[in-house]
């Protein structure tokens, strides 16, 4: 009996160590989907490429897509796997808004250059941001910030980030989950994650620290966030807020539940963007 409880011992002790160790290869997936496999001229939209560069000397690739005339600028920040060209689908639904969009890979992802990080993710934010703002000369209560799934951990961060006054216009979370260690305990439940991770992406914080409209999106069929960490992150945010509960899977939820996704981002807007005016 001692021998079979030291031997469960150590391979549990491994499946520790090698969580611990390879705990970037899970969170980040810059390899799924790493080529570009189309452009918004795919969908008949007119498109600039960008570059932008990073605090830390890394190079970036996005996209700019205007709309005429433009309502609003949405900077987008995608999941964790694929990269630029596998959000048409979004793009599109975003500029049928009246929304420009400038979309961003991460480092690592796509063609930007380096390894992605939770510091490294929230420079490429910046970087976006100072694009937007600098470059192209917008104000900044004229720009909502869009994050989905882990995007929605690095647009949080960025509104939180911002000194008050100069935030964004309004903030959308797609799929959000409360932290990555919440999360990564609520799916494995068997393993001390809260002390095994080396990441935060503290949603359910950041959007108490964040003053513009917020508008949490979330799917009850969810099969990887689950809806209760997206439903936790509405809960523990301020005023001004709304939660919109589609349907459909974790990839799919924002195509299953056309039109009244669309429709209910455009009435958030309505409501709440003083620039969300025809």
């Amino acid at each position: 009996m001692l021998k079979v409880a030291a031997g469960l011992l150590a391979a549990y002790s491994l499946v520790l160590l090698l969580a611990w160790a390879f705990q970037a290869r899970l969170l980040y997936l810059p390899h799924v989907g790493r080529e570009v496999m189309g452009t918004p001229t795919d969908i008949g939209l007119d498109w600039e490429a960008v570059r932008l560069r990073t605090s830390d000397d890394l190079t970036l690739a996005a996209w700019w897509i205007p709309a005429e005339p433009a309502r609003a600028t949405l900077l987008f920040f995608h999941g964790n796997a694929g990269n630029i060209s596998h959000r048409l689908a979004s793009i599109r639904q975003f500029h049928r808004l009246g929304l420009s969009v400038l979309i961003v890979d991460y480092r690592g992802y796509g063609e930007s250059e380096g390894r992605p990080s939770e510091e490294g993710t929230a420079r490429d934010a910046r970087a976006a941001w100072q694009w937007l703002v600098e470059e192209r000369g917008l104000a900044a209560e004229e720009i909502v910030l869009f994050g989905r799934s882990l995007g929605a951990g690095v647009a949080a961060e960025l509104a939180a980030s911002l000194p008050p006054g100069e935030g964004p216009g309004a903030l959308i979370l797609e799929s959000a989950f409360r932290s990555v260690p919440k999360l990564g305990q609520r799916l494995y439940p068997f393993l001390p994650v809260r002390w095994l991770s080396r990441f935060e992406y503290d949603v359910e914080r950041y959007v108490t620290q964040r003053s513009a409209p917020l508008l949490v999106i979330h799917s009850r069929e969810d099969e990887i966030i689950p809806f209760g960490e997206g439903k936790a992150v509405y809960e523990a945010a301020r005023e001004p807020k709304e939660l919109l509960v589609i349907h459909g899977g974790h990839n799919t939820g924002f195509l299953d539940s056309e039109p009244e996704y669309s429709a209910g981002i455009a009435a958030f807007l309505d409501e709440h963007l003083e620039t969300w005016r025809p």
